[in-house]
């Protein structure tokens, strides 16, 4: 904080909102959204990803003939929504205006400017999106924090924001709504554009908390386990919040960047290599389906069920969910592992064409 003051920054925090779908964290953005300023004498802005993406993102790819899906419209959304945020903090930090980047899509960039204008972050001077926008309150003495609402199920998403922190010396944190799963559905029906019950109960299967004990990173979390909050889970967010703004990441904190990297690279190359040894299991699968007769018009049922189980398998392979839930046999690689585990389901799958 003493180094931020003394450079004439402006204090800034990142928090991250996670849980399920319907869990209560847009309303309880909004209420920091409000409550921060009053009470604190803090900015408050909200980023609330539904609301930025447009409708498709929550669309499926459509999947190339003989390919598995691609990566999905959401998770590109998404990054695109943090690169606005970083090139947000740049012009902050420098203290220059906001200026579009080169690479964006043209109705999220719009969204993402409308939401900081809306905020009293940005002026309205420029006559479309794409011209430069000068920052409101640039030399503030009061803090700014900004809300981050998703579900951030995975640990590497809210990771990515956490680098985010480290790499411009900002405060972060992460409050993690634990809503039971069966109340995340009801009011998941109840919306207007509904979630399918089935991607909840996925992601409550993905859904990774906090883990304050082993990630030093993770150690600004707070993990609330009730349905509406108390008081008691007030004071607990305010005080989060605020140990956080006056403990900022430092750029070398933990010193993981190489291994974060070299981590980066042997998970590239575990994909890859699952990837291609997927391929050869279905081409297997398929060889025996045929010759066990199964007619034409369920082959291609079949091929589609496998290709989407195999970009299931590589989705958690990218974000480590398998490194950590799968049970791999001793002195056994990664990809050797995984590849029983998918082998097993993808018998399961084809055994139901083969015994109807």
């Amino acid at each position: 904080m003493e180094r931020q003051e003394a450079a004439g920054r402006r204090r800034v925090g990142l928090c991250v909102l996670c849980g399920l779908p319907a869990a209560g964290k847009s309303t309880l953005a909004r209420a920091l959204r409000h409550r921060l300023p009053r009470r604190q004498g803090w900015d408050c802005a909200l980023l609330a990803y539904d609301e930025l993406m447009p409708r498709d993102a929550f669309s499926p790819p459509a999947p190339e003939a003989g390919r598995a899906p691609s990566l999905s419209r959401w998770k590109l959304y998404r990054r695109e929504l943090l690169h606005y945020l970083e090139h947000f903090l740049q012009a902050l930090i420098n203290r220059d205006r906001l200026s579009a980047p080169t690479s964006r899509t043209e109705s999220t960039w719009e969204s993402f400017v409308a939401c900081c204008k809306g905020q009293g972050l940005l002026s309205s001077e420029g006559l479309d999106a794409r011209a430069c926008h000068y920052l409101t309150n640039v030399a503030a003495s009061r803090p700014l924090y900004f809300i981050l609402d998703d579900n951030f199920y995975y640990r590497s998403m809210r990771y990515e924001v956490y680098q985010l922190a480290r790499k411009y010396s900002l405060s972060f944190c992460q409050l993690f709504l634990e809503c039971p799963l069966e109340w995340c559905l009801q009011r998941n029906r109840l919306r207007s554009h509904p979630l399918p019950d089935q991607t909840i109960y996925l992601m409550a299967r993905k859904i990774e908390r906090p883990d304050l004990e082993n990630n030093a990173w993770e150690k600004n979390s707070l993990i609330l386990k009730s349905f509406e909050c108390t008081l008691e889970d007030n004071l607990q967010i305010i005080h989060l919040l605020a140990n956080a703004l006056e403990n900022p990441v430092k750029p070398n904190e933990e010193n993981t960047e190489e291994k974060e990297v070299d981590r980066a690279i042997c998970a590239a190359s575990t994909v890859h290599q699952a990837d291609q040894t997927f391929r050869r299991v279905i081409s297997q699968t398929m060889k025996d389906a045929k010759d066990k007769k199964v007619c034409p018009s369920e082959m291609k049922s079949l091929a589609e069920e496998l290709g989407k189980l195999k970009a299931e398998f590589l989705e958690d392979l990218r974000q480590g969910s398998h490194l950590k839930n799968q049970i791999y046999q001793q002195n056994s690689d990664p990809v050797t592992s995984i590849t029983s585990s998918f082998q097993y389901e993808a018998i399961n799958v084809v055994n139901k064409y083969i015994f109807k």
